[in-house]
């Protein structure tokens, strides 16, 4: 069986696939890519399944050997990476030669940036997904982030190599957003007419205590109107809470399954994939939308990730 060598781990490089679905009322959150569609494309690429495990690797990559080769695709952000030297082009599948170094830098835009090899990252399931939990130390290789030294076994190798890439039309469609769109929150009415218009009108910046659990934005302060507490309920992923000091919190995706802030708005489902690229001090606003134009959004997203014209060959 092949095998990936990390020689250096980065910053933050965790062992991540689509996530695990269903475990909300066990306390248990989805984990996964932060940025899944980055992955899933990048699976395409190396003809994986798109839930596959990859490598994801935030702010700054790591270095990777392969003595055996392998078919390879980065995704997501560029990180300037480079294969014995040479630049490797993003979005694009490239075969590994035996005792081959892949070495991935820090981001040159973007958080984050994904390893798909052909195969698949082989790593022990559970409950039924590869994906790192950090906070819990569940999941991914050893529920841990990757150590100097680790080596990573990959799947069962099927096919032969072929490039592929993806088209500069899929991509600009599929480009992260700085607006990102959202419906209004359970809780929307326990705000203010003109807080709600401060709201969608402010500017906010990622703050530096943001992480995969939820990003912190510091801006203009949201104030509900008079009223008692809400009662502690499910949350979703994507939820924008309030806190008592009025800063939204992003809920993502090692997310707490509970929360008792109000909830007034809900990042769309299309626009996840945008929030997974933020970095700190990076600038967003929000954009409100009707729940059926979220659900459109997310019919034409998934048309086209399930086009043949997405990918060329």
């Amino acid at each position: 069986m092949s095998v990936i060598q990390v020689q250096t781990p980065g910053l933050l490089t965790t062992v991540q696939d689509l996530g695990r679905e269903g475990f909300g009322p066990l306390g248990v959150s989805p984990s996964g890519a932060a940025d899944p569609i980055s992955l899933r494309i990048g699976n395409r690429l190396v003809a994986n399944p798109e839930g596959a495990a990859g490598l994801e690797m935030t702010l700054l990559g790591g270095t990777f050997s392969f003595a055996d080769g392998a078919i390879l695709a980065l995704t997501g952000s560029d990180f300037g990476a480079t294969l014995d030297g040479t630049v490797v082009d993003p979005w694009t599948s490239i075969e590994v030669r035996p005792g081959q170094t892949l070495s991935v830098g820090p981001a040159l835009s973007g958080a984050r940036c994904y390893l798909c090899v052909h195969g698949g990252t082989a790593v022990k399931p559970f409950l039924g997904s590869a994906s790192t939990h950090i906070l819990s130390g569940l999941g991914g290789f050893e529920g841990r982030p990757l150590r100097k030294g680790d080596v990573l076994h990959i799947g069962s190798a099927t096919g032969s190599f072929r490039e592929r890439t993806i088209t500069s039309q899929a991509r600009d469609r599929l480009a992260p957003r700085q607006a990102l769109r959202v419906t209004p929150g359970p809780q929307s009415s326990w705000f203010s007419e003109s807080s709600l218009r401060s709201f969608y009108a402010a500017t906010y910046r990622v703050g530096e205590q943001s992480n995969r659990m939820g990003l912190r934005l510091e801006g203009a302060l949201v104030t509900q109107s008079p009223g008692g507490e809400m009662i502690t309920e499910g949350v979703s992923l994507g939820a924008v809470q309030v806190t008592h000091g009025g800063l939204p919190i992003i809920l993502f995706v090692e997310q707490q399954t509970t929360g008792g802030y109000p909830k007034i708005a809900n990042v769309i489902s299309a626009d996840i994939h945008c929030v997974g690229q933020l970095r700190p001090r990076d600038e967003i606003r929000f954009e409100q939308v009707t729940l059926e134009t979220a659900r459109s959004l997310l019919v034409e997203q998934e048309k086209l990730l399930a086009s043949a014209e997405l990918i060329l060959e």
